[in-house]
């Protein structure tokens, strides 16, 4: 590690920051974290800029300590650097770099009437969290601020912006900010130029490609840790400025990475405050469709996205309250050893889950057309409650949403040979894995790194970056020995590095569907969809 053959991943999730660092092979050596929670201030879900720099320099100073702890060393240098976040939301600030609003995050529902009108003009799906939506939202509503934007950009943009002075994105994040044209890699220059002229009396002459972030492929040298930069990561003044950094991604990009999901016909779940399905597609759709975003992977292939804004933070306010029912009893557990014990509680419930149903909808669900959410617990009298049903209801609750949009996908046939699960949902083995294969009818596989998540998935991407720059062909003007070359004799594609590099030889869980767990959940989705009535009156009422 003092040598800096290393990568160094971070990752701003929705309730921890997580770093990884990985050796030449990609095998994780260190990781750091802190926690984090969004705040819903003025009825808008976001985060400060200033929790985003004391998180990531607690993040790095955990991710040091570990190193020191598991190795004797404290590296103050790496080979690369790549930062990844949550997609979507707004980050608008003016020609002094100065914050215009605060952030609002791909959980706010407010862009309604925009994402509409922005769909039909541009002639596909434009969700709610899209930064574009937010951006004609607030052009909609007159926000006094729209004419002083000169950057709008995500998290993962404006770590990066602030650590380099680089101003681009990865293209699967950028796709979640405006749509990409496949062909060039680029934003679709026709969609501009239709957005423009919608909105060419406030946009004060420029045009809105004027104000994103350029976009970038993966392997793409994407600048170089300045001093400025280090400081901010790394207070201490250890950290040594220069080092080069990846294009920054979204949290879905580097999932598709981690999970080894990045060629046509392979997909994976990614599992944690929000929880999203991608495909990666082998042909166009037929049709738009509301619960299908059109996004990229990291090296700009086409993706079909079923993006669900609530995922398991129900469910780990359910193991927390058990926790302290165990500390109650004089018993205290660690969170994992809660989890454990739930999770195998459910592996007893009733195949349908006794008739118990469960809405994580602590947040609006655009798939369901819900502007706001409440959690609940719903049964009839004859149901029955139990803590086996409990837990399996909570965690099917989990894939609901998910299996109504994956229903899209199935209606369009479009194939998946493999699909592939990552997150802390997945940790505890055999559980939400087996229920995930009975809501999407497919195998499901994980792997070892499946815990790790994206920051792994960013330090494999950083990795990528590196070792592009030193195979024939490469971006970067390294002087270090080639890795090898792709099929074409060019530098290795990101999926031929994947498979190459990081998963040769890499054990994989997989987990067939079984049946009887296949109808009790199909009997669950049934209940689950006519239920939905309940969740709307509860959200009109309980204001």
């Amino acid at each position: 590690m003092l040598a800096g053959d290393t990568s160094l991943g971070i990752e701003l999730g929705s309730t921890r920051i997580k770093a990884v660092l990985v050796g030449p092979d990609c095998t994780p050596l260190a990781s750091g974290g802190h926690a984090w929670e969004n705040r819903f201030e003025d009825r808008v879900w976001t985060y400060s800029l200033e929790d985003v720099w004391s998180g990531l320099q607690a993040c790095y100073a955990d991710l040091l300590a570990d190193a020191e702890s598991r190795h004797g060393v404290r590296p103050s240098t790496f080979g690369s650097l790549g930062v990844s976040a949550m997609m979507h939301g707004y980050l608008a600030f003016d020609a002094a770099g100065d914050q215009l609003v605060p952030f609002r995050t791909w959980r706010n529902t407010s862009t309604g009437p925009a994402a509409a009108e922005l769909s039909e003009l541009l002639g596909c799906n434009i969700p709610l969290r899209w930064s574009i939506a937010h951006l004609r939202q607030a052009m909609l509503d007159r926000e006094a601020h729209v004419p002083d934007v000169d950057f709008l950009t995500t998290l993962a943009g404006y770590v990066h912006w602030r650590l380099t002075g680089e101003r681009v994105l990865g293209v699967g994040d950028a796709s979640g900010m405006f749509p990409i044209d496949s062909a060039t890699g680029g934003y679709d220059a026709g969609l501009l130029e239709a957005f423009d002229r919608l909105a060419a009396d406030q946009l004060g002459g420029r045009g809105v490609a004027d104000l994103l972030p350029s976009v970038l492929a993966a392997g793409t040298d994407a600048g170089r840790l300045t001093e400025e930069g280090a400081r901010l990561l790394d207070p201490s003044g250890a950290l040594a400025a220069g080092i080069p950094l990846c294009p920054p991604e979204g949290d879905a990009g580097t999932g598709m990475v981690a999970t080894n999901s990045v060629a046509p016909r392979t997909g994976n779940v990614s599992a944690g405050t929000s929880i999203f399905a991608m495909v990666v597609l082998e042909r166009p759709l037929a049709r738009v469709h509301h619960e299908v975003d059109l996004v990229t992977t990291p090296a700009g292939d086409p993706v079909a996205m079923v993006h669900c804004n609530n995922g398991a933070s129900e469910l780990a306010a359910w193991a927390d309250v058990f926790g302290q029912f165990a500390a109650a009893l004089g018993r205290p557990a660690e969170p994992d050893e809660a989890y454990a014990a739930l999770f195998a509680a459910a592996l007893d419930g009733e195949a349908d889950a006794g008739g118990l149903l469960a809405y994580n909808y602590l947040s609006g669900e655009p798939i369901t057309g819900l502007e706001e959410g409440r959690p609940l617990i719903v049964r009839t009298p004859g149901s029955a409650l139990s803590l086996p049903n409990l837990m399996r209801a909570q965690i099917y609750g989990v894939f609901g949403t998910l299996s109504l949009g994956l229903r899209v996908l199935a209606a369009e046939d479009v194939a998946i040979d493999a699909m592939f699960a990552h997150g802390g949902l997945f940790r505890t083995a055999g559980v939400a894995q087996r229920f995930l294969a009975a809501a999407t009818g497919a195998p499901i596989a994980v792997g070892e790194t499946a815990g790790e998540g994206g920051a792994w998935g960013i330090a494999v991407l950083a990795a990528y970056a590196r070792h592009a720059t030193r195979t024939p062909g490469g971006t970067g003007a390294g002087s270090s020995p080639a890795g090898e070359q792709g099929h074409d004799g060019g530098r290795a594609s990101l999926g031929e590095f994947l498979d190459r590099r990081v998963f040769a030889g890499t054990a994989l869980d997989v987990v067939e569907p079984v049946p009887a767990d296949v109808d009790g959940y199909t009997a669950y989705l049934e209940r689950y969809s006519a239920g939905l009535a309940v969740e709307r009156a509860a959200t009109e009422s309980l204001r």
